[in-house]
């Protein structure tokens, strides 16, 4: 199959149309139409076979995960999606793998209302590029640079069970079929927190996705913010999957390191916390407070109930052989 055909087959006339899409899928470059007082937030992401994700991973669930990421940091910017354009470098033309993975990546973007509007095919080694595009109102985009001093640390959702799906297939962990699906689950189809991301605008004072571990990602905002914070970590929320399998002392190098979680991490002034966290209700999402802001330069103090704790040296690295 050509270039032109695989296009036409698998991308053009195929998910929403979006009316502020004037020229999408068969020219040189798409156009959109963004709308008075916005602003146009735009992310990329590559992911590469053997380093982002399994040789065998089950194409349907790919497609859902490259947009998927990409939303997430759409979401942490309080973006709404809109418009996405996909690199797809491929071995070879499999008919029945690209059916399946672009069924995963249509069923995404027209769920979220978000129109592929562009790309590139090209063969090599399986390698996807995504460049999604969202809009924010004017001067409302949530950023990592401005957490306070007594602003109250949040995530949208429990942490670790990506990194549990990844080890328990490595290290053939003692995990029960049961778990093994839901954890597996949240890795193949996390869930990008876009409703959750606009919801915070105008509420919370910063924001991040947890994709490299919430201790890294909490480290982005505190030294974007010039600030110190302090985070209690027998109160970040962990799975059923994760406490079934693993003891507490196992656990926490997966729910403190190891990312690939898709949550969102934000920071909200105590006058907004309630507001906030009721808000966030609305849309089946129940953020737990795990920690403060406090001055600083960008240091971060783990606590486990009321004692200094210290992770191990050295996280995971995803996918490496070591």
């Amino acid at each position: 199959m050509k270039e032109f055909e695989l296009i036409n087959r698998y991308f053009k006339g195929r998910g929403i149309t979006r009316r502020d899409v004037d020229l999408g899928i068969g020219d040189d470059c798409a156009l959109v139409s963004v709308p008075e007082n916005s602003q146009l937030a735009i992310t990329t992401d590559t992911l590469v076979c053997g380093v982002h994700f399994f040789e065998d991973i089950p194409p349907r669930a790919l497609g859902h995960r490259v947009l998927a990421v990409n939303l997430s940091d759409l979401a942490a910017m309080g973006a709404e999606p809109t418009w996405v354009s996909l690199a797809l470098t491929l071995p070879s033309v499999d008919l029945e793998w690209l059916e399946a993975f672009t069924e995963g990546l249509h069923e995404i973007a027209e769920y979220y209302n978000v129109q592929v509007i562009g790309g590139d095919t090209t063969q090599g080694p399986l390698t996807i590029t995504v460049c999604a595009k969202g809009i924010i109102p004017k001067g409302k985009a949530l950023t990592r640079s401005g957490a306070k001093v007594g602003d109250w640390i949040f995530v949208t959702g429990p942490l670790g069970d990506a990194g549990l799906a990844i080890e328990a297939r490595k290290q053939g962990l003692n995990i029960t079929p049961e778990n093994r699906q839901d954890v597996e689950k949240r890795f193949y189809f996390p869930t990008p927190r876009v409703a959750a991301g606009q919801v915070l605008r105008g509420l919370a004072t910063s924001a991040i996705d947890v994709s490299d571990g919430l201790v890294a990602d909490l480290g982005h905002i505190l030294r974007k913010s010039n600030v110190n914070a302090t985070v209690q970590v027998e109160k970040v929320p962990v799975s059923e999957a994760m406490k079934a399998t693993l003891s507490e002392q196992e656990r926490w190098p997966y729910v403190l390191s190891y990312g690939d979680d898709y949550e969102l991490l934000f920071t909200v002034s105590d006058t907004n916390k309630s507001t906030l966290a009721n808000k966030l209700k609305q849309y089946g999402v129940e953020a737990k407070c795990i920690g403060q802001i406090l001055a600083g330069n960008g240091q971060l103090e783990l606590t486990l109930r009321g004692q200094k704790f210290a992770l191990p040296a050295r996280g995971y690295e995803h996918f490496s052989n070591e």
